[in-house]
């Protein structure tokens, strides 16, 4: 008998191929691919979001535990397209043009993963128009922007410039962050939330489509 919890205690402690064998177990024995999602794999990653935003571990560990997930991931997703599983919401996220940084945005998109969005990562370096063109794209309902040098925030000013000039400003809920970035940046450019890290961000993500 696969033990969903199981899951999530080895999705804690970054051991994927043990992940991976337990989801692919569960399946195998009729479990709820909703169930192992929600009780295995995302339970799994909110106790690692927890323990990051209380310094009680660290960027390491969180990337190892992000690949577990997504080992498991990789196996339940065609299960969960079968029986019609509903994201909390879509995402389109990236690090702004003229910015090669990209663990903290990484990080973001797994945390987010973690609480049940789906995904689209543009990657570093991303021109404005694509943030907006991609949203469009995949029906997205936030839009998540990372800077890590204070000359390329302007450019999370450009992505918001950008939505505004097609009309789809209010389409949208757009969240800024990364190290030079602060609330006051974030009121000036006209963004709808400064998160200080990845578990916070992924938490108000989730309240800001659900309310």
């Amino acid at each position: 008998m696969a033990d969903i919890h199981e899951i999530s205690e080895f999705l804690q402690k970054g051991r994927a191929k043990n992940v991976k064998a337990l989801v692919q177990e569960a399946l195998d024995e009729g479990k709820d691919p909703k169930e192992i999602l929600n009780e295995g794999l995302l339970a799994g990653m909110m106790v690692i979001g927890e323990k990051f935003k209380n310094n009680e571990v660290f960027v390491p560990e969180v990337l190892v535990a992000a690949r577990a997930l997504n080992a498991g991931l990789a196996i339940l997703e065609p299960k969960l397209i079968e029986v019609g599983n509903e994201p909390v919401g879509k995402v389109v996220i990236g690090t702004v043009k003229g910015d090669l940084h990209d663990i903290g945005k990484n990080l973001v998109a797994m945390m987010l993963k973690g609480v049940g969005f789906e995904v689209t990562d543009l990657g570093v370096d991303v021109e404005p128009a694509v943030f907006v063109d991609k949203a469009e794209e995949v029906g997205a309902n936030v839009i998540c922007m990372s800077a890590l040098l204070t000359t390329t925030m302007p450019s999370m000013q450009s992505v918001i410039d950008e939505l505004e000039s097609r009309g789809l400003r209010d389409k949208y809920i757009v969240m800024v962050g990364g190290a030079p970035v602060n609330q006051s940046f974030a009121d000036q450019i006209g963004a709808d939330y400064y998160t200080p890290d990845a578990a916070t961000c992924a938490e108000t993500a989730k309240a800001a489509v659900t309310k």
